[in-house]
């Protein structure tokens, strides 16, 4: 896999390939087609921030090292050295070519096989071949040699088949051809396609869908790409029984689960390690990242994140649930409430206006309106626990570390910073001492005020 490339033209820091879609980096689409196609060992020659992009590499991925990037060719020259002796047939792949399948790769290695050829390239064929290298075909056929754009005369140019740079080789030709091949072009380059008339056998081609030659170059070949990704995902979702309102508004990431039955909603983003049951209803306006999410839950207008919800669990409208978040069957979460590192058990209910963090809450209670667990000391963090069926007054403030026991109830305004006994009703909240007259005789005062001032 050829990633070595600096991608000057996507003007960021960071490598060109390590940009993501739809939840995985380049190299990762291309990685991830090239082992659901059947590749064994895989080899991934790295230049430019090669330590950056070696760190995402999954185990057992080889690296070699392009140190000058002197073309295509050189780069398979590279790799083919770190690539262990067992290897007969070589496929090379580009690492910026996010959109490359599995199912291509499968096809392009058993047409290869049939063939008996010493090469099988991907073509594509568009109206306008652009930048693309042409295909030019032998009197038998055959693929002849491909001609980059910039070395093409005027007829090649009319040619309407191009190179995909996908590619499964003999390694023994190759590996003797590949020595041999010039530079002598408009960018003084080693090219790999230069070897096909140095095989000494015929080259076939296998004749893909234009899709599958789409590189990324800059912002709006990522974003492109990206679309098409994001499509195959929701097509792969709806065919397996997931209902999308407004498909197009509707954002999964790769790897992302989704059970049968469950529908979601316009402006629903699905992200990450994320998983839904079936028989949900997710959105709209709704972000889910790297969560769990059982069967039968409802979340509207709100942020997930690393939680977990079990079955017939309701979240939102604008709820935000923060790491940690862990809802058992049946709980609700309702507007306007945070949840962080927190359980809620079966039952439980923080409908509104609420923060509830570094806390167990008990199966069956609910908590009132404004109620807040004050988890943090200015130091550390405390935790808050409040057992089953209890019951909160609006406006509470529980004090961690602080203990409210099965059955009891806490006043509206108390702020609890003593344990609550089980059964016990909390109250901590002042005196209500009421000024009879007070209204009346303040605005006597400042009316006086104001005379003797207007003096």
């Amino acid at each position: 896999m050829l990633a070595a490339g600096q991608g000057t033209r996507m003007r960021s820091r960071r490598p060109k390939v390590l940009h993501a879609l739809a939840g995985r980096t380049m190299l990762g689409w291309v990685l991830a087609a090239l082992s659901e196609g059947g590749v064994e060992r895989t080899v991934a020659v790295l230049g430019h921030g090669a330590d950056e992009v070696a760190e995402t590499l999954p185990e057992g991925v080889a690296v070699a090292i392009q140190a000058e990037q002197l073309g295509t060719g050189h780069a398979t020259a590279i790799g083919l050295d770190a690539l262990d002796e067992g290897a007969t047939t070589v496929v090379v792949a580009c690492g910026d070519t996010p959109l490359l399948e599995g199912g291509t790769i499968a096809e392009l290695l058993a047409t290869h096989a049939r063939s008996g050829d010493r090469a099988t390239m991907v073509t594509a064929v568009l109206p306008d071949g652009g930048a693309y290298g042409r295909v030019i075909r032998d009197a038998a056929g055959g693929v002849a040699r491909v001609v980059e754009a910039r070395d093409a005369d005027p007829e090649e140019l009319a040619v309407g088949e191009v190179n995909a740079g996908l590619y499964a080789f003999d390694r023994v030709a190759l590996a003797d051809a590949i020595g041999r091949v010039g530079s002598d072009n408009d960018q003084g380059e080693v090219y790999l396609p230069d070897v096909l008339p140095l095989l000494g056998g015929g080259v076939g081609a296998l004749t893909a869908a234009p899709e599958v030659i789409l590189g990324v170059n800059n912002r709006i070949d990522l974003a492109a790409c990206e679309d098409v990704l994001r499509a195959r995902i929701r097509a792969r979702l709806m065919i397996s029984g997931v209902t999308l309102t407004d498909p197009a508004g509707v954002y999964i990431d790769a790897g992302v689960e989704v059970g049968p039955d469950t529908v979601l909603h316009p402006g629903t983003h699905l992200r990450g390690a994320t998983s839904v049951g079936g028989e949900c209803e997710i959105g709209p306006d709704t972000v889910v990242a790297d969560s769990e999410i059982g069967e039968g839950c409802r979340v509207v207008a709100s942020h997930v994140h690393d939680s977990r919800l079990a079955a017939g669990s309701q979240v939102g409208p604008f709820a935000y649930l923060r790491p940690g978040a862990d809802l058992a069957p049946g709980a609700r979460v309702g507007t306007f409430v945070e949840v962080k590192n927190a359980t809620l058990g079966p039952g439980a209910k923080v409908p509104h206006l609420s923060y509830v963090g570094d806390a167990e809450v008990g199966e069956g209670t609910n908590i009132g309106a404004g109620n807040i667990t004050a988890n943090y000391d200015g130091f550390r963090k405390h935790r808050t626990t409040i057992g089953a069926r209890v019951k909160t007054g609006s406006d509470c403030v529980f004090v961690a570390p602080v203990t409210v026991g099965d059955d009891a109830m806490t006043a509206a305004g108390s702020i609890i910073t003593k344990d609550v006994p089980a059964g016990a009703l909390g109250i901590a909240r002042a005196y209500q001492d009421n000024k009879e007259g007070f209204t009346q005789r303040a605005a006597e005062r400042a009316a006086k005020a104001g005379r003797e001032g207007a003096k």
